[in-house]
């Protein structure tokens, strides 16, 4: 893709002129150790001073190629001008009035954007879906819970392990990704119970042990999935698999609740994952890429779903019509561009680490959809190595890198969506420098 300005403020290149991290940045890390809460989860010490298109600048001058995205969040690069004027626009006509008691324009066009993109039917009136807006994944997915059991009137749901739904109660239960995040918790919701991921033969013991014995499929609500999961290492599943979840909803009234927090808005290469596979599901969460860095997220329904009356299901910020109008122009981006360079960049990012797995064999295949990639760092004996994964993820911030570790001992590949092709290669070079220095 072209430079995503004319007149980039920052190099197009990482470029580190300091130890790291530099005298400012540890000054602003000792300040906040000693006020902020210890259950952040910093990997490594970079101090953000300000970013644009797939660059991030630390507070001490070095610059650094971004393939975190902000935890996939960015798709449209960091300070995209669009973006950053359709912001500041609303910012001066309207920051907040609450679309839970109030009408507002961004809000309405916004939702309206997105019932028609929902892989959803159109209804007898030619709405394609409902839309209650959120402020982050965790909050979608506790809304999403609310909704399936409203409508049901079923108490149980189904989720995976490895599955990640966030860390509020509610999806925190959903939640089977690692210990950390639900020890010392408990109790969680009740009614939630975990399957094996990935694999139709997985959906064997759903349908012949749980729906037989503890779960009977006449009391589940829903079945909470991630078409690819995200925090559990981004694993994609088999072919039949989310198909198999639809023909079981189909058969005993259950819904199927998709969350695309991480895997939709065109990090995939389709606007949502579970498109690639043809799979319709009732509902969709979504958060993270929808706003292009500002905290928003949306629940998808259709639309004889979300039925609950006025009061039962509400939020004071969500929809905030700053936030809606940057998802606007956000969605403008990725259909008019971005969608189709995370197909191109994606197929050149996975060609270029299978070209690594040759070469160092601690290194998986590649495995991903689009821009949304993982390969796993393996030790000599070939088993999971989370200690060399983060080594390397060290030693790639060191070299201006930026790369965010998943799973058990993966490595994820999210940048934003407007990386380029050269840009993809520098990375690819400076990953394969690091394995060069540490395998």
């Amino acid at each position: 893709m072209d430079a995503i300005t004319k007149n980039p403020l920052l190099p197009y290149l990482p470029k580190i002129t300091t130890s790291l991290p530099g005298p400012r940045a540890q000054e602003l890390i000792e300040r906040d150790l000693a006020v902020t809460s210890p259950s952040y989860t910093r990997g490594y010490p970079l101090v953000v001073s300000r970013g644009e298109g797939c660059m991030i600048e630390d507070v001490d001058g070095n610059v650094f190629l971004d393939l975190t995205a902000g935890i996939a969040v960015t798709a449209t690069g960091h300070a995209h001008p669009q973006v950053v004027q359709a912001i500041q626009q609303q910012a001066a006509r309207l920051v907040h009035m609450s679309g839970t008691d109030f009408y507002y324009e961004p809000m309405i066009e916004l939702a309206e954007s997105l019932a028609v993109l929902a892989p959803f039917p159109p209804s007898q009136n030619g709405t394609r879906a409902r839309v209650f807006f959120t402020n982050s994944g965790a909050e979608s997915n506790e809304g999403a819970i609310k909704l399936a059991r409203y409508y049901t009137k079923r108490p149980q749901i189904i989720a995976f392990l490895g599955a990640f739904h966030g860390r509020t109660y509610g999806a925190m239960s959903l939640t089977g990704s690692k210990k950390i995040q639900r020890q010392g918790f408990g109790p969680l919701l009740p009614g939630v119970t975990h399957i094996p991921y990935g694999t139709p033969a997985n959906l064997d013991y759903l349908e012949k042990q749980l729906f037989t014995t503890v779960s009977p499929p006449e009391e589940v609500a829903a079945i909470f999935v991630e078409p690819i999961q995200g925090e559990g290492g981004y694993i994609v599943p088999e072919n039949g698999f989310l198909e198999r979840i639809r023909d079981i909803c189909d058969r005993h009234g259950i819904l199927m609740v998709v969350d695309e927090v991480q895997s939709g808005m065109g990090r995939t290469g389709k606007m949502f994952a579970i498109e690639h596979w043809e799979v319709m599901p009732d509902i969709i969460t979504l958060a993270k890429g929808i706003a292009s860095g500002l905290p928003l997220g949306a629940i998808l329904s259709r639309p004889e779903l979300m039925t609950w009356p006025p009061g039962s299901h509400a939020t004071t910020f969500g929809g905030n019509p700053v936030a809606c109008a940057a998802a606007k122009v956000t969605l403008q981006l990725l259909q008019t561009e971005l969608i189709e360079n995370a197909c191109q960049r994606g197929t050149q990012l996975q060609a270029g680490l299978k070209q690594l797995a040759q070469r160092f064999q601690q290194i998986s295949q590649p495995r991903g959809k689009g821009l949304m990639v993982a390969i796993d760092l393996l030790d000599t004996e070939g088993k999971l190595s989370p200690k060399l994964r983060n080594g390397v993820v060290d030693k790639a911030f060191d070299r201006g890198l930026l790369l965010l570790g998943c799973g058990r001992a993966a490595i994820r590949f999210c940048p934003p969506l407007v990386i380029d092709s050269e840009q993809i290669q520098i990375a690819l070079e400076i990953l394969a420098g690091v394995l060069e220095a540490t395998l």
